[in-house]
């Protein structure tokens, strides 16, 4: 007769019986027998955290008997143990949220001419620091300097592993104990609460706030100079908007008042971008390039956000400027990977033809991709999977807003096409948590009581996959 639920009526003594009732782990290896192609530590290492899982739940005063430590019982806890185990945590995934550059999802995707290039140098011996046209030991950053200088006009230019690392590096270098006026507008946060107020701190550089939050003149700026002045910096608002009554100095005024006063000028733009997206209806967002043509002393910004490219630092201006930080010893701790120089390479190179960037490019892609293509991905979808789906939810195709993400274009919405799967025989909770933990995963989102899987941020061959998903999880319930 099986035992109650409750923890009360497991007696001290059955619990002694149960637990003598766990098998050995000799024993339950000799179960197992042999595993093909799994180490055996991680077999032995599976049993031991099955039988301690039951040992556990005997001592909690769970429901136990000795029905439930029999070979039939406890081998199908094994194998999902040892199936966990075995499967990779780094995991790719379908990104059906409908943001681009979705930070938690690993923003930027890399075009396929970038994954064969890191493929390539990185099974391979390499150039990484070997300078073949004399001999001798290179830098691994001219691997990409000309490029990024003959891209957006700067003088000299430096690759560190983010963009916080660039600022960090180049306040460190310029302004350590030193005052840096920033507008108190610009003193933002973003993801993974970053602050430029806390990176100042940790590069020594002394605040120095101006303005008010919504309007900041040149004279603020100007008011503030003074012997102990390193700096005027100019910084990207990223995910935050201030509309309505707001005034913000223009880079070109700032690099006038700097010069006047023999200061270095620096830009943090964030999320940096070579392509003027406004022709192809987005926001208008400063480039680089034009940032660098404002007479600029440095800018900083992201790899893997606007450029969609792998993560990187990138710092530009100056050739004074620039060679200062490539000598501050904390550039050896904030350095790059040949893999993030292979990818890097290979995306700077597209950046020469405008049209091949924007195809070839998958952030530039799917940011200017027109409603009609998203449409037609939308439909293709629906086709393969509404009989399937039918007797188990509503399905059908919705407008949908995308989004930039990565903290860049923040008031741009995209219009986008979703399908949406209004479920019959389970809670929305439920149809989230069984595609979030499928293989491959699928993250949605869920809005007006529907589950949306925006097409805009799944690719074309993902689309069979993504429907072999849908289907499986549905027949699964």
């Amino acid at each position: 007769m099986a035992e109650s639920n409750t923890k009360e009526k497991v007696s001290p003594e059955r619990q002694k019986q149960l637990l003598r009732a766990i098998p050995k782990v000799d024993e339950f290896l000799a179960w197992v027998g042999s595993v093909p192609e799994v180490p055996k530590i991680l077999i032995k290492n599976a049993v031991r955290e099955t039988l301690a899982e039951q040992r556990q739940a005997i001592l909690a005063g769970g429901v136990l008997n000795a029905d439930n430590l029999t070979k039939e019982a406890l081998l199908p806890k094994f194998r999902k143990r040892l199936d966990r185990k075995l499967a990779p945590n780094f995991q790719s995934l379908i990104n059906a949220t409908g943001v681009v550059v979705h930070t938690n999802l690993g923003r930027s995707l890399l075009p396929q001419a970038a994954m064969d290039w890191i493929v390539q140098v990185g099974s391979r011996y390499s150039n990484l620091e070997f300078d073949l046209k004399t001999g001798r030991r290179g830098s691994r950053y001219s691997l990409v300097e000309d490029l990024l200088c003959e891209l957006t006009g700067a003088e000299a230019a430096l690759v560190v592993n983010n963009n916080a690392a660039a600022v960090l590096l180049v306040l460190e270098t310029l302004a350590a104990g030193r005052e840096v006026i920033v507008s108190r507008g610009q003193l933002v946060e973003i993801g993974g609460s970053f602050r430029i107020p806390d990176v100042m701190a940790k590069s020594g550089a002394k605040l120095v706030e101006v303005g008010a939050t919504n309007r900041t003149h040149l004279r603020d700026y100007e008011a503030a100079i003074n012997e102990q002045t390193a700096m005027l910096l100019k910084v990207h608002a990223s995910n935050f908007r201030i509309i309505g009554f707001t005034k913000e100095v223009s880079t070109e005024d700032m690099v006038k008042l700097g010069s006047r006063y023999g200061l270095s000028v620096m830009e943090d733009l964030g999320s940096g971008c070579f392509v003027d997206l406004s022709k192809y209806g987005l926001t208008g967002e400063p480039t680089v390039g034009e940032v660098i043509k404002a007479g600029i002393d440095v800018v900083t910004f992201s790899g893997d956000k606007m450029l969609g490219g792998p993560q990187a630092g990138i710092i530009l201006g100056k050739k004074e400027i620039v060679d200062r930080v490539k000598k501050n010893p904390m550039n050896r701790a904030l350095r790059i990977d040949k893999f993030t120089l292979a990818g890097l390479e290979a995306i700077l190179r597209l950046y020469f033809d405008e049209e091949t960037a924007l195809s070839s490019i998958p952030t530039l892609a799917m940011l200017t991709a027109p409603y009609e293509t998203v449409e037609k991905r939308a439909k293709k979808l629906l086709r393969r999977i509404k009989k399937g789906l039918a007797s188990h939810c509503d399905v059908r195709l919705v407008p949908a807003e995308s989004r930039v993400g990565g903290g860049a274009l923040p008031e741009q919405s995209l219009a986008s096409c979703a399908v949406a799967l209004a479920p019959s025989d389970r809670s929305l909770n439920s149809l989230e948590k069984a595609l979030r933990t499928a293989n491959p995963p699928v993250i949605g989102r869920l809005e007006d009581d529907r589950m949306l899987l925006d097409i805009r941020t799944v690719a074309d061959d993902e689309v069979p996959l993504l429907a072999q998903v849908l289907l499986g999880v549905f027949e699964a319930a």
